[in-house]
């Protein structure tokens, strides 16, 4: 019997700023797909916002949110982890996978914790080894070059990259993590920028690269990860998925570009919601 498809989004949620579940929720909803979220903080702004945002801490309340979904014999087509605050939080969420899912749950997990080769100022590198563990019960994961040196303990290198080392790297992060691997930020020079896709069961491999916009916008890897995650669930392949994460995402930064250059605070992907179902469809 048919039936809506429905993912268990886990991200902290901004009263004010464009990323984590103030996108992931749109995004999923535009393409049809019904959207039950977990919030793991609640913050005033996104901290790319002026000093003083409040917090509130929610690691409390993730199981007993959980437990509750359970009880009410809850269905998930999949489960989507993003930024998450604590090495308890990790812990918990690989205990709802367990909870929440079936043998057809798709797991995908957003390893946010680092970028241009250093940790968030919260995080050290042993907490990427406890992400590491969680990416272990994920069928698709999808980190930047950061996350993925420091998940697989390396030092991170600076771009530009070869095309042999991506293909290698998304290869090792499969072999290491036993997950299919959607790898971001690639730059084979100056003027362009792309992801990777290596699908661990069939071996495929893709690469989407789109020209590099200039400045610097914060969300863009939710808004990449959520078009990828309603893709996936809808019947995308992970190579047609990836490609169409990237190219909303570039549209998403050349709009804004164009548009709002001075926006810090996200980019403009409302614009385009109304094609989310075109867009991932498979």
């Amino acid at each position: 019997m048919n039936h809506q498809k429905r993912v268990a989004a886990i991200h902290d949620i901004s009263g004010f700023g464009k990323c984590s579940l103030t996108v992931a929720l749109p995004v999923l909803s535009a393409a049809g797909i019904e959207t039950a979220v977990m919030p793991t903080a609640v913050l005033s702004t996104h901290t790319a916002c002026k000093p003083g945002y409040t917090y509130r801490d929610l690691t409390e309340d993730l199981l007993p949110f959980a437990e509750n979904w359970k009880a009410n014999e809850l269905q998930f087509d999949a489960i989507y982890s993003g930024f998450l605050g604590s090495s308890e939080q990790i812990e918990i969420v690989s205990r709802i996978f367990d909870l929440l899912t079936n043998d057809s749950t798709l797991k995908i997990v957003d390893p946010a914790m680092a970028d241009n080769g250093r940790m968030y100022s919260v995080f050290d590198r042993a907490f990427a080894v406890d992400m590491g563990e969680l990416c272990r019960k994920a069928d698709v994961i999808v980190p930047n070059f950061t996350e993925a040196a420091f998940m697989l303990g390396e030092e991170y290198q600076n771009p530009p990259y070869t095309r042999e080392y991506v293909r290698q790297l998304t290869e090792r992060l499969a072999s290491r993590f036993g997950a299919s691997v959607v790898l971001t930020g690639i730059a084979y020079d100056d003027a362009h920028i792309g992801a990777a896709a290596f699908d661990h069961r069939s071996g495929a491999y893709t690469e989407a690269i789109t020209p590099k916009v200039g400045g610097m916008y914060h969300g863009t890897g939710d808004v990449f990860a959520s078009v990828l995650t309603a893709g996936l669930v809808r019947g995308q392949d992970l190579m047609k998925a990836c490609k169409a994460a990237v190219e909303y995402t570039y549209a998403c930064i050349d709009r804004t570009f164009r548009e709002y250059p001075y926006m810090t605070y996200g980019v403009d992907f409302e614009s385009d919601l109304y094609k989310m179902r075109e867009i991932t469809a498979p």
